[in-house]
Parts: structure tokens; sequence; C-alpha cells
């Protein structure tokens, strides 16, 4: 029998086929640390609708690469979250676990591209996890520094769930096939994120998905 070639679509590693979209201010923990400031200028209100941003195409990083700290940036916050994968009919056709990488920054008030953009600063897993939405809404997420737990995203505390952000996002956008909506990360008690500088290795896990493992390096 002549030999069947592998299929390159079943070995290839995930990466995002279209727009990658992160959500700030989704937990409870830190929007409640924010309210107070939320009245304030510039906006003087609450968010009525999800804050969303762009993860350029520049940030995707792949799953075995490092991440090269330079320029300056001594350390970075951890950013472990789960994006929601949109299939060809509009709907969510799966989920990854992902490292949203920002340089440490004050104020979500227009921060510049520089905290978010910069290359490699979106780690990708393997591959993604198919399933429905309603899969995940109780979904915990492990983050680990060096073999010790630093960190749990817990879904349950999202202040809008994985069907409401989505229910709302559709109200002013609509996602297109290949899209990934990441529904926000999580802060500490103290309003910081983990953070992660050079020589660290950095560890992304849940039940079901795979993982993201990134080796932290410096500029020599």
């Amino acid at each position: 029998m002549p030999k069947i070639p592998p299929n390159p679509l079943l070995h290839r590693l995930w990466q995002p086929q279209g727009t990658v979209y992160g959500t700030l201010l989704n937990f409870r923990r830190e929007w409640n640390l924010w309210a107070p400031r939320m009245t304030q200028d510039p906006h003087k209100a609450a968010p009525q609708a999800p804050i969303l941003y762009v993860k350029s195409a520049n940030t995707f990083s792949p799953v075995g690469q490092g991440l090269l700290l330079q320029d300056g940036v001594t350390e970075v916050d951890i950013g472990a979250t789960l994006g929601l994968v949109i299939g060809d009919d509009g709907q969510v056709a799966g989920a990854v676990l992902l490292c949203d990488w920002s340089v440490p920054h004050a104020s979500y008030f227009r921060p510049p591209v520089k905290f978010r953009c910069r290359d490699g600063f979106l780690a990708l897993p393997q591959q993604a996890t198919t399933g429905h939405v309603t899969d995940w809404v109780a979904l915990q997420i492990e983050v680990s520094c060096n073999g010790e737990r630093v960190q749990t995203v817990d879904l349950r505390e999202l202040m809008r769930d994985l069907p409401a952000l989505l229910t709302d996002v559709g109200e002013f956008m609509t996602l297109q096939a290949g899209d990934v909506l990441m529904v926000g990360t999580d802060c500490l008690a103290d309003g910081s994120r983990p953070r992660a500088k050079a020589g660290d290795r950095v560890e992304i896990s849940a039940p079901g998905f795979s993982s993201v493992s990134v080796q932290v390096g410096g500029a020599a």
C-alpha cells in the first residue's frame, strides 16, 4: 500500500488565525479595587461595556519559544487567561490557555501600546481545546513560577462570565472566524499581578487544556 503522507494540519502548532482581543477589569477583585477611581477624570463613570484591547500579531509567541526581556524591562506581569476561539459559524469553537504578558504599569487610562504589545508578549499553547462555553465557566487556572504556585485564576470570579462577556461584546462588534477573545486576567489581593524576571520559568495549566510553559530570559 502507498504510504499516506502526514496531514500538516494535525501537527501544526496552534496560532491565532484572526485578531486577539483582551478584556480589562473583568474580575471582581480588581473591579472593586478600581471602583473608587472610576468616577474620577478622565471618564467620570464606571464603564458600561466590556473594555477591550488588541494584542497585535508581533506578540504571538509559539509554544517552546522563550520570552526575552529587553529595552530596559527587568520584569513582567504574568497574565494567565482563557482565550475563546471563534469558529466559522461565528460561535465559540474552542478555547486556549494564554499568557498575556505586560510591562507593569499603574493606570488603565489609555496605557501606551508598549506595555502590552511588545514582541513575544502573548505566549501560546500547543493546541486548542474543543468544547462549549458552558464547559469552562468554573475553570480554575493554575499559575506557577519556578515550580511554586503563585496564583489560581478562578473564572467563577469574573464580572461578566463567559456567556455574558460574549453577549455584551456582540452588542457593539462582531467577532470573526479565527478571532480570539481573552476573558481577562486577575490580580492578587494587593492589586498587583504575579511577576517574572530573567531566569524564571512560568507555567500555566488547567484540566483538559494544553499548558503554557515559558522560560524568561534577559538581553545579553
